[in-house]
């Protein structure tokens, strides 16, 4: 019997291995890995990573990952987490403007000065889009963690499943389809991000 597994991307961006520890203890079955072989047989992608937008771009493009992930993002759940949200978008304008996988119209910016950069730590999340899958028994302005420095600007603000208040509104999920992404770290969130992982992994479970 096929069984159903989610392929975190691994692309030398980090925060891997602490991802599939969260999801591993929920009972997901995950493979790691840079082959779009394996990526193409999975149930569900999960877009790790942190550091700088330009250097993971091209570690996708190196590894062969881009096209991939471009074609199985259309017919299978996804999960972004902090940078693998930013790359879906069209460009990033850290350092020298870089292009992304321009799956989602819109950009990455700096956060705005006046607020201390980068944005660490705990902080609540504004849910905005009622039936959420992510934020499925998970109540309002509950705290994730952070860690960035730049944020998403979408084009389409009908995608915005939550907002963070840190002296402006920040994009912090957007929900698309069968496309989820994340601005926090839920595997560093404690249980709210157990959660949010499981909501994840029963969506995929539901599916096909």
């Amino acid at each position: 019997m096929y069984e159903k597994y989610i392929a975190i991307i691994d692309y030398n961006a980090g925060n891997i291995k602490s991802v599939s520890n969260a999801l591993l203890k929920i009972g997901a079955l995950v493979k790691v890995t840079n082959s779009p072989k394996v990526i193409r047989n999975a149930s569900a992608i999960i877009l790790p990573g942190v550091g700088a937008f330009g250097n993971a771009i091209n570690n996708l493009e190196i590894l062969n990952l881009s096209g991939v992930i471009k074609r199985e993002i259309k017919r299978k759940p996804f999960l972004g987490i902090c940078l693998g949200l930013q790359l879906l978008f069209e460009y990033s304008n850290e350092k020298e403007s870089s292009e992304g996988l321009c799956i989602l119209k819109g950009y990455v910016d700096k956060i705005p000065e006046g607020v201390k950069i980068p944005h660490i730590g705990w902080n609540q999340v504004n849910i905005i889009k009622n039936d959420s899958r992510l934020f499925d028994d998970i109540e309002n302005n509950a705290n994730f963690y952070f860690v960035h420095s730049y944020h998403v600007n979408c084009e389409d603000k009908s995608i915005i499943s939550s907002v963070t208040d840190y002296g402006v509104n920040l994009t912090s999920s957007i929900e698309k389809d069968n496309i989820f992404a994340i601005q926090f770290h839920p595997e560093k969130s404690s249980s709210k991000g157990i959660t949010m992982l499981e909501n994840f992994w029963n969506y995929v479970k539901e599916e096909g």
